[in-house]
Formats: structure tokens, C-alpha cells, sequence
């Protein structure tokens, strides 16, 4: 199966390496070379007999008129964009060179209602759309990522392969039509946020005891076999083990970007929560914590518990919070 692949980034060139190491052909392009180079330089770090594998796989192009071109209608598209403009302005592009049939998808953290309207818009084009939620972080994109789909079950069944190719084992499922993935996606991400935070305060907790704990050993015995068992509680033992105080990472935590006053996920879900009548009290208090973050002192116990949460989305998203 060959697809077309917008978006070579932290997530999207670790999927696509993992969609060609699956049998999955992709045409590849992404806005600026870089990126490209990067995938071919880890695709030349690989071992013989993968380099093997995927040698006739991959295609990379500079230019969206040839990925549209070296794909055969019905042709599959999968963005792995930054959620907003980019999403619209590449949408608008593929409009005019799309083919009726042809299907486009969503993998990126895109708001539900913006995903219902592309949707729309694309209809007009006879263009299908498709949201597929990814979750897992770089770990999961490169080893095989949980995927929460939106869309017909007509489309649904068509790119099923190369879902189940992206998708760790059991890790894709139908959730319904367009823009139920997003939807979920979203609400998974303000779940995250809650448990973060409550793992940043736990270890600020700890740090400032009396006992003088060792939080490389108790991290060690939260994740084996406790009920708190975790990535999340794994990533962050593996910070403490590289860095226990963790002093190169900022207390500025952010969520969708470098700010703590950038908004995500997170503040989507409150939105949604409290349009539906839901009390979310830990979401948002948690995505409160990361838009006054800035505030708090670096040497302070929040600024530590601050710290636990940003090196966490460091372990596996790779977001900028390490300190320059």
C-alpha cells in the first residue's frame, strides 16, 4: 500500500520510518528540506536489513505537485502538521490538485469543530476526511502509536492498514464519524495533563520532606508493580536518573508550545467540559498550574514540581523545555 505523508517532524518522521519498516510505501514532502535530510540520515543509521527492507519504500519530494503525482487515485494523504493554520493553508493547497475519491487525514492535535469543518469544505471537493487522534509521543510514533479515528467506515476500512501499520497492536479503533478522534485525542490530552500534574506534586512532596528521599529509588519502586505503574511515572524516573534535581530543565512548563501561556489540549477539554455541564476540577486546575507557571521560582517547590511535569513532556515529546 503507498500513501502520501505531509510533515517530517518529532512525530512524523518517526511514523513514517515505522510505516516503511511495516511495508508501507510513502511519498514524503515537507515544507522546509531539513527535516527530509534528517529522515535520510536516520534511515542510513539503520541496520543493513532494514536499510534493506525499505530501500525502494520511500520516496521523498520538495515539491506537493509530485507527491499528488506519484500517487494513484483513490490516493491516501496523511498530514502530521502543527494543529491550525498549517492544517488549512496545506488543506487549501491539496483542494485544487485532489482528485473526487481521494482522501486526506488528520493526524495531528486539531480541535474537533476545526476537523468538522475541513470536512465539510473537502466534501465540496468530493474529497474525504478523515481525524485519526495519535498518542504515544516519539517513542510510540517510532515504535507504534495509539491511534482514535474519525470518519466514515467506508474510509475507515480503506486506510485500515496503514493503521494497523502505525498503530502499536490493539492500538487503532473506529470511534466513530469525522471528528470523534479529535474529540477524544483532546480529552486524552486534558487526562494527561491532570496526571502529570498530580505526579509533579507528589515528587515535590517527597523532595521536601523530612526523609531526604532518593527520588531515583522511589520512582524505581512507583513503577514496579504499584498501582501508579506508568510511562508516565517511567519518564519520569528516567529524568531523575540523568538528572535528579533536574537543573537543566525550565519550571516554565507550557502546553502547546514554549509558553506557559500557550494554550492546548488541555484548556479544550475544560471548554468542552463545562459546555457539556461536566465538572473537571484536576484538568483544570492542572491547566491553570501550567498558564501561572512562569510565576513560580525556579528554586522554589513548585518550580520543582513544575520541573517534573516539563521534563516528563521532554521524555517523550521532546518539547522545548530543556534550558538553552
Amino acid at each position: 500500500m503507498k500513501i502520501g505523508f505531509i510533515g517530517l517532524g518529532r512525530m512524523g518522521k518517526n511514523m513514517v520510518l515505522h510505516l516503511l519498516e511495516k511495508g508501507i510505501e510513502v511519498i514524503a514532502w515537507n515544507r522546509s528540506p531539513g527535516p527530509i535530510e534528517n529522515l535520510k540520515f536516520e534511515i542510513s543509521n539503520l541496520n543493513s536489513n532494514l536499510k534493506l527492507k525499505i530501500k525502494n519504500s520511500l520516496t521523498t519530494t520538495q515539491l506537493i505537485d509530485d507527491l499528488v503525482g506519484k500517487l494513484d487515485s483513490p490516493r491516501i494523504i496523511w498530514l502530521m502538521v502543527t494543529a491550525g493554520p498549517a492544517v488549512d493553508e496545506l488543506l487549501n493547497q491539496l483542494a485544487n490538485k485532489l482528485k473526487p475519491g481521494d482522501l486526506v487525514i488528520d493526524g495531528g492535535n486539531s480541535f474537533y469543530k476545526d476537523t468538522l469543518r475541513r470536512a465539510s469544505e473537502l466534501k465540496n471537493h468530493g474529497i474525504h476526511f478523515m481525524d485519526a487522534g495519535t498518542s504515544g509521543g516519539i517513542e510510540g510514533a517510532r515504535n507504534g502509536a495509539c491511534i482514535m479515528v474519525g470518519g466514515s467506515q467506508e474510509d475507515f476500512k480503506r486506510v485500515e492498514p496503514v493503521l494497523k501499520a502505525a498503530a502499536v497492536p490493539e492500538g487503532y479503533a473506529h470511534l466513530g464519524p469525522v471528528g470523534s478522534g479529535h474529540f477524544a485525542k483532546t480529552v486524552h490530552n486534558g487526562i494527561e495533563y491532570g496526571m502529570m500534574e498530580a505526579i509533579g506534586e507528589g515528587a515535590a512532596i517527597l523532595k521536601y520532606s523530612p526523609f531526604n528521599y532518593d527520588l531515583r529509588e522511589v520512582f524505581r519502586i512507583y513503577n514496579n508493580g504499584s498501582i501508579i505503574e506508568s510511562r508516565l511515572v517511567g519518564w519520569s524516573l528516567a529524568e531523575f536518573r540523568s538528572d535528579p534535581d533536574l537543573s537543566n530543565i525550565s519550571s516554565v512548563i507550557g502546553s502547546a508550545g514554549t509558553s506557559g501561556k500557550a494554550k492546548g489540549e488541555g484548556h479544550w477539554t475544560v471548554k468542552l467540559a463545562k459546555k457539556l455541564g461536566v465538572d473537571v476540577p484536576v484538568i483544570a486546575a492542572s491547566v491553570k498550574v501550567r498558564d501561572s507557571s512562569d510565576q513560580d521560582k525556579e528554586d522554589s517547590p513548585n518550580g520543582f514540581r513544575n520541573k517534573v511535569v516539563a521534563a516528563m513532556r521532554w521524555q517523550f515529546g521532546r518539547h522545548p523545555v530543556k534550558k538553552s
